[in-house]
């Protein structure tokens, strides 16, 4: 499956509302996590069903409640009646390949969004499909996999951290999307450290590997651009909704997301400038090597020429050679070689081609 565009033939056709999971199986068994809080109180534990959130939804406190694994349609058409949401808000979390985008339905703000990772063994960037669904007191997040990205978030919460426990859903949304770009920027710094590392080596010592390497990095480069482009159209239209679900003093903080988002595209686009210019100068470097290889060996060509010229005159096979017999005609010859081959040295150097 290619990682710029995945489509299932078994999806063609397919109602967009239908709950149905379009995308890679990454994990066995559903995790369902659950975290309510507020101000005093926190709670945490793993559910063993969606009906155990009911409890939770008549407390006035934040729920936030975290979905590993997307393949569980009975779980999640159970979720879709637990919360009353739409039919079309599941199908969008259950496809894995539909671009980032936010859309405000009656009762819920829906979000997607990619979350990119790099795999710190093989160094290959990796993707997820992450979903949030926001209501007035409950947070759902879905995840293809189980994961540790989120962590500061739950920590910030056990520790009392009082900004995000004074905040309700609208602010904790704000805090995951944050470790999302976050994680954008900090792959991408990675990746310009092996940019601007390999201009240093190649502008020493270029090397045919050195095409390998740019192309190889340039895919990398693109393969977050497309994921990043789009996340930049989902934030700036997140941080221009007027909806009840965002208070009007928490926009600062979706504003600050469009100018983190702005510095991840910004900082991508221009190492892939970069790795343009790389090549260019690669390329340029390799000519101007080999033109001057040319003009040695061009510089020989046309010293020897005039060279093979006297010496074919004077072995002609002719009997009647008015210089063949005289006594010094061999040191006469190379004589006038030797002057010729040097003149023209001299004659290249005044005309600086040498």
């Amino acid at each position: 499956m290619g990682r710029f565009l995945e489509k299932n033939r078994s999806d063609i056709g397919r109602p967009p509302d239908e709950i149905y999971f379009r995308g890679q199986k990454k994990i066995e068994t559903v995790l369902i996590r659950l975290i309510d809080y507020d101000k005093v109180k926190f709670e945490e534990r793993t559910l063993e069903s969606v009906s155990d959130i009911n409890t939770y939804r008549e407390q006035n406190s934040v729920t936030w409640l975290n979905i590993d694994g997307l393949h569980n349609i009975a779980l999640m058409e159970e979720l879709a009646s637990v919360f009353n949401f739409d039919p079309l808000i599941i199908a969008d979390v259950m496809n894995t390949s539909a671009r980032p985008k936010v859309h405000e339905y009656e009762n819920a703000i829906a979000v997607s969004i990619k979350m990119l990772q790099q795999n710190e063994q093989t160094g290959k960037i990796t993707v997820e499909n992450l979903s949030l669904i926001m209501t007035k007191t409950a947070l759902i997040s879905f995840q293809e996999k189980k994961g540790d990205v989120f962590e500061p978030i739950r920590e910030r919460i056990k520790n009392k951290k009082k900004r995000i426990r004074n905040s309700g859903t609208d602010f904790l949304a704000f805090a995951l999307l944050d470790i999302v770009i976050d994680n954008y920027i900090f792959i991408i710094s990675i990746l310009g450290d092996k940019i601007e590392g390999l201009e240093e080596n190649f502008l020493r010592n270029p090397q045919k590997s050195v095409i390998d390497d740019i192309n190889r990095l340039k895919q990398e480069l693109n393969f977050l651009r497309k994921n990043i482009n789009p996340a930049k159209e989902m934030i700036l239209a997140l941080s221009k909704m007027d909806s009840e679900f965002i208070k009007k003093s928490i926009h600062v903080h979706y504003k600050e997301l469009v100018d983190n988002i702005n510095q991840a595209v910004d900082t991508s686009n221009s190492y892939r400038e970069i790795l343009t210019d790389q090549l260019n100068i690669y390329h340029t470097t390799i000519s101007s090597k080999l033109n001057d290889v040319m003009k040695l060996l061009t510089v020989f060509s046309v010293i020897f020429i005039p060279l093979t010229f006297i010496v074919g005159v004077y072995g002609t096979n002719f009997d009647v050679l008015p210089e063949l017999h005289y006594q010094y005609s061999y040191y006469i010859m190379w004589a006038l070689m030797i002057v010729v081959a040097i003149g023209m040295l001299i004659y290249f150097k005044r005309k600086k081609w040498l």
